[in-house]
């Protein structure tokens, strides 16, 4: 390839209004990125490769159709080639996944009935003994007489990890504060062999509908369906063995699925998503008792990938809370979670978190993260952490 010459800001103007010329943009994509991959042989070292990176954004932005901002912001997770990887995925939708619901049936039944019903299917991996993708189908997969009787459930690959890292046990209590619309309660529940207690919160009192509509096809028995703010807990009840904060979250995991966070995500909304999201992360590791005898786990997890909503959020409960630890998931794929990120270094055992891309595992975006609390009591090292705490965002 020739020395690449960035074009002057006229020509690009125009081609920004004209959709016409998405295809011009598209080769200039390519065209930047192998400069960059390269800057020393192919680059105009004059503009510098800032030139280049900013005009990649700015292409990328009006190509994938994305604000400067979020893009901007998705971009720098990964190396340039990577980049363009993430936001080609974002394009497609993720694979149909289905789960087995235990309760009722095992796999190999399930999948002989839906294949007899003339459905293409396989397991969706080795990590999963429960999950089925659904490549085609001759009949409607949410309404086969499996579903009805409560057989499966249609859920994302990527919500089954928070709750496999989870764990629960047999006869536990357990706590999933934010539950609608139930696919990872009903799981939790299937695990437990309807033993023990489960308390599914959700916020929003119109979507434990849908939670207790599946609670009941799906013959889950041990399962009591509560409304509350989450941050209210452990205030209205505490002692759990396990807590799952599945939390509210920007999205830009599952773009596939609502392309809108594209373009209505703002810097507002990370800075107060993220602050909601630890006063969520305290409650629920306030919720939990060390004392219990298998248990003592919180795990956090979100559909975002970026970095103010997981590895910042972790961070400060660890700062926050030091009676908890961070320790394994459970998962034995997944990218390892940063320790530090543009300046801001994080704690080292970060890296025991887990990262998932649509590009990388072909499923939604998502993070896992799974602490241990060894303590009730803790006292608080740093008193400045109220500061950090308004502030709200890493910078």
């Amino acid at each position: 390839m020739d020395q690449f010459i960035l074009p002057d800001n006229q020509s690009l103007d125009k081609e920004q209004t004209d959709p016409e010329d998405l295809p011009i943009i598209s080769q200039r994509i390519q065209d930047i990125i192998e400069v960059l991959n390269n800057f020393k042989e192919l680059g105009d070292h004059e503009r510098g490769r800032s030139a280049y990176v900013e005009q990649l954004i700015k292409d990328m932005a009006v190509y994938y159709g994305y604000s400067e901002f979020l893009l901007e912001k998705l971009f720098n997770l990964f190396s340039v080639s990577e980049a363009l990887e993430f936001f080609e995925a974002n394009e497609v939708p993720r694979p149909v996944t289905i789960r087995t619901n235990t309760l009722r049936t095992r796999r190999r039944d399930l999948a002989q009935a839906l294949i007899n019903r003339g459905v293409n299917l396989e397991p969706i991996g080795k990590w999963t003994k429960v999950g089925l993708t659904i490549f085609d189908s001759s009949v409607p997969i949410g309404a086969t007489p499996e579903y009805l009787a409560g057989h499966y459930i249609l859920q994302s690959a990527s919500s089954f990890l928070p709750v496999m890292a989870l764990a629960p046990q047999e006869n536990e209590k357990i706590l999933d504060m934010a539950s609608a619309p139930g696919g990872k309660s009903t799981y939790i529940a299937s695990l437990m062999k309807n033993t023990g207690i489960i308390f599914a919160n959700d916020s929003n009192k119109e979507r434990t509908k849908g939670l207790v509509s599946n609670i009941h096809r799906l013959g889950v028995k041990n399962t009591v369906v509560c409304n509350y703010d989450g941050r209210e807990f452990p205030s209205i009840l505490g002692g759990f063995d396990r807590v799952l904060l599945d939390a509210p979250c920007s999205g830009t995991g599952v773009i596939s699925k609502d392309p809108s966070v594209k373009i209505n995500k703002t810097e507002k909304d990370f800075i107060l998503l993220p602050h909601l999201q630890k006063e969520l992360l305290l409650s629920a590791i306030d919720s939990v008792d060390a004392k219990s005898s298998k248990g003592g786990y919180i795990v956090y997890s979100t559909c975002s990938v970026t970095i103010e909503e997981n590895e910042a959020v972790v961070n400060y409960a660890l700062k926050k809370r030091p009676n908890v630890k961070l320790v394994p998931t459970g998962l034995d794929f997944g990218k390892e979670g940063f320790t530090k990120y543009r300046g801001k270094i994080f704690h080292p055992s970060l890296n025991l978190t887990r990262r998932f891309y649509p590009h990388v595992h072909n499923m939604d975006g998502f993070f896992v993260s799974k602490f241990k609390k060894f303590s009730n009591k803790y006292e608080l090292k740093r008193k400045n952490d109220d500061k950090e705490d308004k502030k709200g965002m890493i910078k």
